[in-house]
């Protein structure tokens, strides 16, 4: 045992000499510096240490810059727009695909894809022969057989694009398959055949499906609805034979005003205004009527916003002048948004107002002025910009908000409150 003791001893010693060699080695290499010790560390102070992490800081962030440049390099390349699949078409070859809407057995993906196409070498600016344009446009007449929703709402779309271009006598053969369409139970057949209708037929047949159009104006679907009256819209700005015919829809669009949609509202009013807009007293009665009534689209009290605006900057009697004034502040107050803006501008851009009578209109911009949304805050804020030009006193409440937007992430935002800034401190210099 008194052996095996003096080996162990033995062993133990020449692992502390081998420890304390290695020490020796490591402090005589004169390219490392030996550890601070505790104390000292303690006395350099917070400074120090504060300091060695400012300069490893420094070292992050110039290596995540570097990085983050790399990044940014990577994904300009991944910024890049993918190509068109139609950005390689070339036009023979696809009239000769097209040649398959003479099949007898349709295949309607095949087919909506053709026209998908056709579309996109029309819209591109590339011209087609009118033998070219026949042909394409016989062969999407006879894909009326299918019942496929998607490959009907295609011919729709191209026989609007094309119906310009082709023979008028070549377009008069669709119009009784639109026909029928407009007649179907199916309401999305009904509304886009209406559409189409009015974008070829001429005076003469509007006459003939003239009964037809003033049902849908009523009809209960929105959809076709909407449809019936856009479509009159654009026949009574076609030639003034059509908007003799138009006029005399008069009685229908008055009963789409009262709508419960809100779509069919706005469609109707801005159909009802074409149809009186050169009556000035038809229009002031339209205006009072509807200034009473409740109406439920944002957008149809936004266009009748701009109707009094414009009675109101041309002539107006005393009477229509205080009942408009009343509509506008009271517009102020309105749960859309759209239409407060729209209120406040047409109170800020009427002539021969007095600036505390803006001053509801102003406030309402203010509030607008501290928006989260950056759609309202530009809009206050070029409305301002405006009001800046004539009654600069009138906005001078709202310096502090404006600004707080120059600073605005928004350049166009910034811009204008600066601008708008040194219009009042021009004022009152």
């Amino acid at each position: 045992s008194s052996a095996r003791c003096q080996r162990r001893a033995a062993t133990v010693g020449v692992g502390e000499r081998q420890q304390q060699h290695i020490t020796q080695k490591k402090s005589s290499n004169p390219f490392r510096s030996p550890p601070p010790h505790r104390e000292q560390m303690a006395a350099l102070g917070p400074d120090r240490d504060q300091g060695g992490m400012e300069e490893g800081a420094g070292l992050t962030v110039s290596s995540m810059i570097k990085e983050i440049q790399g990044l940014k390099d990577k994904f300009k390349d991944e910024d890049v727009e993918a190509p068109s699949p139609f950005q390689d078409l070339e036009k023979a070859t696809v009239l000769q695909e097209c040649r398959c809407f003479h099949e007898p057995n349709i295949e309607p993906r095949k087919c909506a894809t053709l026209i998908t196409k056709m579309l996109h070498i029309v819209t591109q600016g590339e011209a087609l022969t009118s033998t070219e344009v026949t042909d394409v446009f016989f062969g999407v007449t006879k894909l009326f057989q299918s019942q496929d929703p998607y490959l009907r709402r295609m011919m729709y779309l191209f026989i609007k694009e094309v119906a310009e271009t082709c023979n008028p006598d070549d377009v008069i053969i669709v119009t009784s398959s639109l026909t029928k369409d407009m007649n179907s139970n199916d309401d999305l057949y009904r509304a886009n055949a209406i559409r189409v209708l009015a974008r070829i037929i001429d005076t003469q047949m509007l006459g003939a499906i003239e009964r037809y159009i003033k049902q849908a104006i009523v009809d209960k679907n929105t959809l076709v609805a909407s449809s019936a009256l856009v479509s009159g819209i654009r026949l009574h700005g076609a030639n003034p034979e059509s908007a003799k015919v138009v006029c005399r829809w008069v009685n229908e669009v008055q009963e789409a005003v009262s709508s419960p949609n809100d779509m069919v509202q706005f469609h109707a009013l801005s159909l009802l205004y074409e149809i009186k807009k050169n009556d000035r007293l038809a229009i002031s009665k339209m205006v009072t009527q509807l200034t009473k009534s409740n109406m439920g689209s944002p957008l149809g009290v936004c266009l009748l916003i701009r109707y009094i605006s414009k009675i109101l900057n041309d002539d107006a009697s005393a009477a229509v002048a205080r009942m408009a004034q009343t509509f506008l502040e009271s517009s102020l107050r309105h749960r859309s948004e759209i239409v407060i803006y729209e209120a406040a501008k047409a109170i800020c851009t009427l002539d021969n107002l007095d600036q505390r009578d803006l001053n509801p209109a102003i406030t309402v911009l203010q509030l607008f002025l501290s928006s989260p949304k950056p759609t309202l805050r530009y809009a206050a804020m070029r409305c301002l910009s405006e009001v800046s030009m004539r009654h600069p006193m009138a906005i001078v409440k709202c310096n502090d908000d404006m600004e707080a937007l120059i600073s605005d992430p928004n350049r166009s935002i910034a811009t204008l409150a600066i601008t708008t800034l040194l219009k009042v401190q021009h004022f009152y210099k």
